[in-house]
C-alpha cells in the first residue's frame, strides 16, 4: 500500500537466523536474503496469496487515475464509462506486468497506472478549448446515452490517446537506444525532488473539492485509513490455517499492513451505505452531503456487464487524434517517469538478491515501459503505465522476491479488468470517501518527494535556493498562467497551446528549474547528493545473492543470440561471456535513486511511484 513504503524490512516476524562469521558483506547478506530469491517459485499457495496482495497494495494508485481523470474529461455524471475506464487500466497494467516481467527488466516488478502523465492530461483537458461545458456540471442535465454528451467525453478522450500514443514513442527510442544511460547522467535528487513533489502538490483542488461533499465522511476514511497504516500495521489477526507439518494451527495474518487502504474505504462506504438506507443523508442533489449517498450513481452496477473484453480504442472511443501541447506535455511526464523507474530497478534487485541490473536489462526495462504507454494509449486508459514502488516496499516486507509472485499478480489484474461488474463497484464509491483516500495518498507522493533530498547537503544555500526556486516558481507560474490564459499570444495556435500547457504543468516547471539550476549553478558532487547515490551502488553488490543472468530473456533468446556477431550493437540484448562487474561505470551511472541503506542494514523504499 501507500503507506508501506516506509516500513522496515524486518518489522515482519521472521525465522531464526542463520549464525554467520566473517566478513561484512556476509552478515549484510544474511541479514537482506529474500526467503525467496528472483527466479526460485514458491509454494503454489503462496504464490496466490502474495499474489493477491500485490493487486491489492496496488489497488488504491491504480484506481485512483481514473476517477481522476473523469473530471477532466466531463464523465463525472457517468458512472458506467468511469467503470469501463476501471476496467481498462486494469486490464493494461496486468497486460504490461507480463511484458515487463517476461521481457522487459526481467524483475519482480509491478506496472500500473501512472500520476506522473495524470498531472499534464488534467492540465490540457484544463485549456479552455478543452473545458467541460457548464451543462456536463449538472447531473439532471446529463443524459449518458445522447449522442452530443457522447461525443463531449469522446473527443477529449481521443486526443489524450494520440497524444499519449506519440509521447511514447520517446520512452520507447530512450529505453531501447540505450540513450538512457546517458540522460541520467544530468537527473540528481535536486531534479526529482521538485518534480515528483509537484505531482501530489498540483492535485489539492481535485482533492479538495471531493472532501468538501462530506467534510464528516471524508476525515472519517482519513483516520480509519491512518489507523489500520501506522498504528495497526504490526498487529496480527488470528486466521486458521493448515499445512502438512503443522497441521490445523493458527497463523498470523497481517491484514492492516496489507490492506490498509482497501479496509478504510470498505469500512466508510458500508458507514454510507446505512446511513443512505435510513435517510440520514440528504436526498435533494442540492444539499450538503448528498454525495455521500450510496445510490448517487443510480443503477451502474446492474447496468454493467458481468464480463467486458478491453480492446484497442479505435473500436471503442474512435479514431485517436494529437495535439501538438498533448504531445510535449505527456513528454514532460514520461521522463520524470523515466528517471524514477531506474531507481525502482536497483531497489527492487537489491530486496530481490538480484544483482544490480546491467545496462541492457535497464535499456530493455525503460522500452518495455514506453510500449506498456503506447498500449495503455490505445487501449483508452486516458493514462500510461509505469513502475511501482509500493509494490517494491513490499518485497522487501514479505521477503519473497520470486518473479512467479508478479507474473501471477499480472494474470490477476488481467482477470479483474474483464470482470464488468468490478469496475462498476469501484465507480460507485461516494465522492467523500474518495477524498479522504486522495487526502493521504497525494500527501505521501509529495513528502516522497521531498525525501530524495536527503542524499543532498541541505546545510548548502545552493541546495536550498535551488530546490526553493523551483518549488515556488511551480506554483506560482502555473497558477498565473491559468489566470491568463490569453497572455501568450505568438500567433501560431498550436505554439500557444504547447506554451500552455507546459506552463500550466506544475511538475515540468519545478522539474525544468531544478534540471537547469543543478546541472548549471557549481556545486560539489557531494554538495549535489551524486556521491551518496553512488554509494548506495557499492552497499548493493554486497547483498547480491545471484548472477546477471537472471537478466537474460526467456525461452533461450539469449543463447540463440549470443552467437550473432551484431548483438554488440544491440543496447537492449544481454550478450553471453560479456557481462559487466560490480561497481563498473554504468550501474554507476545508473545507479538506484529510490532506496538507501539503514544502519541495521535493512532496506526501505524512499519513494512512491508516480
Amino acid at each position: 500500500m501507500v503507506m508501506q513504503m516506509d516500513e522496515r524490512v524486518n518489522d515482519q516476524p521472521r525465522g531464526k537466523e542463520k549464525k554467520t562469521s566473517g566478513s561484512s558483506c556476509v552478515a549484510e547478506e544474511d541479514r537482506n536474503k529474500p526467503t525467496y530469491c528472483v527466479t526460485d517459485v514458491p509454494p503454489w499457495y503462496l504464490c496466490i496469496f502474495l499474489a493477491i496482495q500485490h493487486y491489492l497494495t496496488a489497488f488504491g494508485g491504480i484506481i485512483s487515475i481514473p476517477l481522476i481523470l473523469a473530471e477532466g474529461l466531463c464523465l463525472q455524471h457517468d458512472s458506467l464509462t468511469q467503470s469501463l475506464l476501471i476496467n481498462t487500466i486494469f486490464f493494461v497494467s496486468g497486460l504490461c506486468t507480463l511484458l515487463q516481467v517476461t521481457f522487459g527488466v526481467r524483475l519482480p516488478i509491478l506496472q500500473g497506472g501512472t500520476f506522473a502523465l495524470l498531472t499534464p492530461a488534467m492540465a490540457m483537458l484544463s485549456m479552455p478549448e478543452w473545458k467541460c461545458p457548464a451543462w456536463t456540471q449538472n447531473a439532471s442535465l446529463v443524459n449518458t446515452s445522447s449522442p452530443v454528451f457522447i461525443e463531449v467525453w469522446q473527443t477529449r478522450m481521443r486526443t489524450l490517446q494520440g497524444s499519449i500514443m506519440v509521447a511514447s514513442l520517446l520512452q520507447i527510442l530512450v529505453g531501447f537506444s540505450g540513450l538512457i544511460g546517458f540522460l541520467m547522467r544530468f537527473i540528481g535528487p535536486l531534479t526529482i525532488a521538485p518534480t515528483v513533489s509537484l505531482i501530489g502538490l498540483s492535485l489539492y483542488d481535485s482533492a479538495g473539492v471531493k472532501l468538501g461533499s462530506h467534510w464528516g465522511i471524508s476525515a472519517m476514511t482519513t483516520v480509519l485509513i491512518i489507523l489500520f497504516s501506522q498504528y495497526l500495521r504490526l498487529i496480527p489477526i488470528p486466521v486458521p490455517a493448515y499445512s502438512k507439518a503443522k497441521k490445523l494451527h493458527i497463523s498470523k495474518f497481517y491484514i492492516f499492513q496489507i490492506m490498509p487502504i482497501l479496509l478504510g474505504i470498505v469500512v466508510s462506504w458500508l458507514v454510507c451505505y446505512l446511513l443512505t438506507i435510513y435517510d440520514v443523508l440528504p436526498s435533494d442533489p442540492a444539499q450538503y452531503g448528498h454525495l455521500a449517498r450510496t445510490d448517487v450513481k443510480g443503477n451502474v452496477v446492474n447496468e454493467a456487464p458481468w464480463f467486458t473484453f478491453p480492446y484497442p480504442a479505435r473500436g471503442v472511443w474512435g479514431m485517436p487524434t494529437v495535439s501538438l501541447a498533448g504531445v510535449f506535455g505527456i513528454m514532460a511526464g514520461i521522463i520524470c517517469s523515466m528517471a524514477e523507474s531506474v531507481g525502482d530497478y536497483h531497489a527492487c534487485a537489491k530486496l530481490s538478491g538480484a544483482p544490480p541490473p546491467p545496462k541492457h536489462a535497464i535499456s530493455r526495462g525503460i522500452g518495455v515501459e514506453g510500449l506498456g504507454c503506447l498500449l495503455a494509449g490505445a487501449f483508452g486508459t486516458g493514462n500510461g503505465t509505469t513502475s511501482f514502488s509500493e509494490n517494491v516496499a513490499a518485497l522487501g516486507i514479505t521477503k519473497v522476491g520470486s518473479r512467479m509472485v508478479i507474473l501471477l499478480s499480472g494474470v490477476i489484474m488481467l482477470l479483474m479488468g474483464m470482470l464488468g461488474k468490478i469496475g462498476a463497484i469501484f465507480a460507485t464509491i461516494p465522492t467523500p470517501v474518495l477524498g479522504g483516500m486522495f487526502l493521504i495518498m497525494f500527501g505521501v507522493i509529495t513528502a516522497a518527494g521531498i525525501s530524495n533530498l536527503q542524499s543532498t547537503d541541505m546545510n548548502s544555500s545552493r541546495n536550498i535556493f535551488v530546490f526553493g526556486f523551483s518549488m515556488f516558481s511551480a506554483l506560482v507560474i502555473p497558477n498565473w498562467i491559468m489566470k491568463n490564459p490569453d497572455f501568450f499570444k505568438t500567433g501560431v495556435k498550436e505554439v500557444d497551446q504547447v506554451i500552455n500547457i507546459l506552463l500550466t504543468t506544475h511538475m515540468f516547471v519545478g522539474g525544468f528549474l531544478g534540471f537547469f539550476l543543478d546541472n548549471t549553478v557549481p556545486g560539489t558532487k557531494r554538495e549535489r547528493g551524486l556521491l551518496a547515490w553512488d554509494k548506495v551502488h557499492v552497499e548493493d553488490s554486497c547483498s547480491t545473492l545471484g548472477t546477471e543472468e537472471v537478466y537474460d530473456l526467456p525461452f533461450g533468446i539469449t543463447s540463440r543470440l549470443s552467437t550473432q556477431s551484431w548483438v554488440r550493437y544491440v543496447p537492449f540484448c544481454p550478450r553471453k561471456g560479456h557481462r559487466t562487474q560490480d561497481g563498473s561505470e554504468d550501474n554507476n551511472v545508473l545507479q538506484g535513486r529510490g532506496s538507501e541503506q539503514l544502519p541495521n542494514g535493512t532496506g526501505i523504499i524512499s519513494e512512491f511511484k508516480l
